[in-house]
């Protein structure tokens, strides 16, 4: 399915020939083993992508808004038509059940889809004028060259929500996917152009990330940094943009909390949290990190997610009925012992860890087991840092007052949830938690037509919506005086 040597940079319309001596290798995490070589790109193919993007941008901003979306169109209809495929690649290189990647790449093809049909709405504003002579018109104008800089754990749908809005918004782009998973964004480029995205518009570079992001951040001509990533790094990107004047759209971290109050439906409660907590084996920036449960269930509620962790399947996600693949690599094993040693040695229960069932299997891969504590308190590693993987801490509460403020002590804003049956407190209770994003029974709130995205730390701007599109626009005022 993959060549041994797979092209992997794209700079106005054409894929470069592989230099041998300069090649990464890609492995599956699951089983260690390689998939392909890529190329290894730096601040020289930087510079030329970010040329071919500037040249393009005059010819594609002055298209209309109608003709930019035929090729989005095209493109969401070739990545739906060819879901199966790019979902094994997806896996191959990420890790993530099959049904998950395929899952993924279709939520990509949606995104296209949504920009396809937005990129005719770039509306504009007639502002009536206190002077009579004088007619006031606000204009949207795209912002010009987009550096793209998108994480591994989604990477498909991480750049279709970024390049889709922003060539709808009439950008060129630049795209520096992770060096871990290369392999999808590679596949999308190819359906940009076969797409027939005129060249230069879409432009893709893998290999050094240092030297390629330091070529985006630095180069006068890319005008918009957008990245989904950790926060000391979107920190990093934030200062060194602001010596360029750059705008910057940023999703960074979280720290997700879920509360079930006493008059939560359990049934919905246990299986939507563990859908939360082991999507992606734990590794989303919206996954659930914390699990208050009232007191008045916190036992039950605990025994019903065990029975349910302990039937879940691990292993490689293309094999059968697998509902949890590896980490993406050894660093984020390590990361999970540690938040759990740490737990562990302050007192945590360990309710559930499947080792045993997991070494039975004798995986080569990065895995963990999904694991359950208990008796968690505040003072924890895992109740203050983002675990990124299938460690599952659980606290009693009693407070409405007190749980709230437990949910909100923190530096991250990006997603939290809760379990009720009572109208007036999922309101009451949605309005007071500090996060961008609050899910009422439901922990599953992305969605192309809607806007995603954090306060404090986990960063600005949006993706989704009406609004993902704003971030690329700039607003042109003009005034003109009449006789």
């Amino acid at each position: 399915m993959i060549e041994k040597q797979t092209e992997s940079i794209f700079i106005n319309g054409e894929w470069q020939k592989i230099d041998p001596t300069k090649v990464e290798t890609i492995y599956n995490p699951a089983t260690l083993e390689p998939v392909t070589d890529v190329s290894y790109g730096g601040s020289q193919e930087t510079k030329e992508a970010i040329e071919a993007a500037d040249t393009a941008f005059l010819e594609w901003s002055e298209l209309t808004g109608r003709e930019r979306s035929k090729f989005l169109y095209r493109a969401s209809e070739l990545m739906l038509d060819d879901a199966e495929r790019l979902g094994k690649i997806l896996t191959m290189e990420q890790g993530k059940p099959l049904k998950e990647a395929v899952g993924e790449v279709k939520g990509a093809a949606h995104f296209l889809l949504w920009y396809a049909e937005e990129a005719s709405r770039g509306y504009g504003e007639w502002i009536p004028s206190s002077v009579k002579s004088k007619r006031m018109l606000v204009l949207p104008k795209p912002v010009g060259v987009v550096g793209a800089i998108t994480p591994w754990n989604f990477p498909s749908s991480m750049i279709t929500r970024k390049l889709a809005p922003a060539l709808a918004a009439g950008c060129t782009a630049v795209l520096k996917p992770s060096p871990e998973t290369p392999l999808s964004a590679i596949e999308i480029f190819k359906i940009f152009e076969a797409a027939g995205f005129p060249k230069g518009v879409v432009n893709l570079v893998t290999g050094d990330a240092e030297a390629i992001g330091k070529e985006l951040l630095t180069h006068e001509k890319v005008r918009m940094i957008t990245f989904t990533g950790s926060t000391n790094v979107g920190k990093y990107l934030m200062r060194e943009a602001s010596n360029h004047v750059k705008k910057v759209s940023l999703e960074l971290g979280g720290h997700a909390p879920i509360i079930v109050f006493e008059d939560a439906d359990l049934d919905k409660a246990v299986s939507m949290s563990l859908a939360s907590k082991f999507r992606n084996n734990g590794q989303t920036c919206i996954c659930a990190n914390r699990l208050y449960v009232h007191e008045s269930i916190a036992d039950e509620f605990t025994n019903r997610l065990k029975e349910e962790v302990q039937n879940m399947r691990v292993g490689s996600g293309l094999d059968d009925d697998i509902e949890l693949g590896p980490l993406i690599n050894e660093q984020a094993v390590v990361k999970v012992k540690n938040h759990l040693k740490d737990a562990l040695n302050k007192g945590a229960k360990l309710e559930y860890s499947g080792d045993k069932s997991v070494a039975s299997l004798k995986l080569e891969g990065y895995f963990h087991p999904p694991t359950v504590i208990s008796n968690v308190t505040d003072d924890m590693i895992v109740m203050n840092q983002e675990t990124f993987g299938p460690l599952f801490p659980i606290q009693p509460f009693n407070d409405e007052d007190k749980v709230i403020a437990k949910a909100n002590d923190t530096d991250y804003g990006l997603a939290a949830y809760i379990f009720t049956e009572n109208t007036s407190r999922s309101l009451r209770v949605s309005e007071r938690l500090n996060y961008g994003i609050v899910g009422v029974n439901d922990v599953f709130p992305g969605a192309p037509e809607a806007p995603f995205g954090g306060i404090k730390q986990s960063g600005n701007g949006k993706e989704g919506g009406h609004h993902g599109m704003a971030e690329f626009l700039e607003q042109k005022f003009i005034s003109i005086g009449i006789d």
